[in-house]
């Protein structure tokens, strides 16, 4: 039976896009015979303070049949670069510790990225245990890092493009998240073997059958048109633009934010400065109650404040197979699926006027939004259904080895 290590900084119960990807991949290879076990740092995201329960040096627990041994981090909401670097090199030298003396025999070791930081790690301690090493590119860091503006040109850009190009070199495998990370890979580092591991979702736990009328009721207590957002309340997704649109929308549509993030309370004081009456800011809420969440709204917003380079937002996966028209924000590879599967709207970055002018016409045509949320159903259950992402990944593997 091979051993199966996921070393990453963000897991359960940590609620975001990499935290269920990573653990949904944990079951299905648990599932299929593997010994899987996952490293990963005491939770605290996005909040910045460790999680009740959870102090120390070192925890081990069992998640959903998985061991899942966790380190000390530094935690931190603060976005400055200090800060966040501190955040990221506590982790890694804390979990390497563990990692060289607290773990046994190792076939393959898969690190998330980002943060890219962590692919020291992930070859120090493939090294050292003898592990294929497989790293897993889930945003194209530093390049994304530069357009959200976290890093400036200079001395620090140039250190972060040659732990790229190390990583990408030194790894047995290269995975990508999405077909533009893996292309542009394969594009600057032509000798590099990748794989295109695509985000997807649970098709039997996302689905229009959860609709749940108390759910709905508590989203939109008065009964109105329902535009949800649910996720990371962040810089990337530029959120503050959907409250401008808000401000410009018909009253009778309500928008719901369920998440947390360093950015929101930054939008709460924006929607309070615009005098928005149609908004609502909600806490983050268990991870099983978001099928029923989704199955019981209107219309989903996938919003990104730029382009990002390889950015497919696992909330749009959720909301294609929970039946729900999408209004996509941004470019790309994901403007590409929402346009060839004709799952939703399409508005570019930035656009106020036409945010508002895709929620006026999805409120109107009813039909319209059905056929996108069947269109969207079926491509998740045909493209991106994860049990079958998983299985051809393997399938993969054994042809490597």
């Amino acid at each position: 039976m091979a051993s199966f290590l996921i070393q990453t900084q963000y897991y359960p119960p940590e609620m975001g896009a990499p935290q269920a990807r990573l653990s949904e991949l944990a079951i299905g290879l648990k599932k299929r015979g593997f010994d899987i076990q996952v490293l990963t740092a005491m939770p605290n995201y996005p909040t910045g303070r460790l999680f009740s329960g959870y102090r120390g040096f070192r925890k081990k627990e069992t998640l959903e049949g998985i061991p899942v041994i966790r380190t000390w981090i530094y935690p931190t909401k603060n976005l400055g670069f200090l800060s966040r670097l501190i955040n990221y090199l506590s982790f890694i030298f804390s979990s390497l510790t563990l990692g060289i003396w607290g773990l046994g025999k190792i076939d393959y070791l898969f690190t998330e990225s980002p943060p890219l930081f962590l692919g020291i790690n992930g070859y120090l301690l493939s090294r050292i245990k003898n592990a294929k090493w497989i790293f897993n590119v889930s945003d194209l860091w530093p390049e994304s890092a530069v357009r959200l503006g976290v890093i400036k040109h200079g001395f620090l850009l140039k250190l972060a493009n040659w732990l790229e190009a190390f990583c990408y070199r030194k790894a047995f495998l290269v995975t990508g998240q999405s077909e533009s990370i893996k292309h542009n890979i394969d594009n600057r580092f032509p000798n590099v073997n990748t794989y295109h591991l695509s985000n997807g979702v649970d098709i039997k736990k996302f689905g229009p059958e959860y609709f749940n009328a108390s759910h709905r009721q508590e989203l939109s207590p008065n009964g109105n048109f329902l535009i949800f957002y649910g996720g990371l309340h962040g810089l990337a997704q530029g959120l503050e633009q959907i409250l401008y649109a808000a401000q410009q929308s018909p009253k009778d549509v309500h928008f719901v934010f369920v998440g947390d993030g360093p950015e929101k309370e930054k939008l709460i004081g924006l929607a309070n400065q615009l005098n928005l009456t149609n908004v609502d800011f909600l806490d983050p809420v268990p991870k099983e109650r978001m099928p029923s969440f989704l199955a019981s709204v209107d219309i989903c917003l996938v919003p990104l404040k730029t382009t990002l380079p390889g950015a497919v937002p696992s909330k749009l996966y959720e909301a294609m197979a929970s039946s729900k028209p999408v209004i996509f924000i941004g470019e790309g590879e994901a403007r590409e699926i929402v346009e060839r599967y004709q799952v939703g709207l399409v508005v570019n970055p930035g656009d106020i006027p036409g945010i508002v002018s895709s929620i006026e016409i999805l409120v109107k045509d009813s039909d319209l939004r059905n056929k996108l949320g069947i269109n969207g159903r079926k491509t998740a259950v045909e493209q991106y259904s994860r049990e079958t992402i998983i299985q051809k990944f393997l399938e993969y593997l054994d042809v490597l080895e």
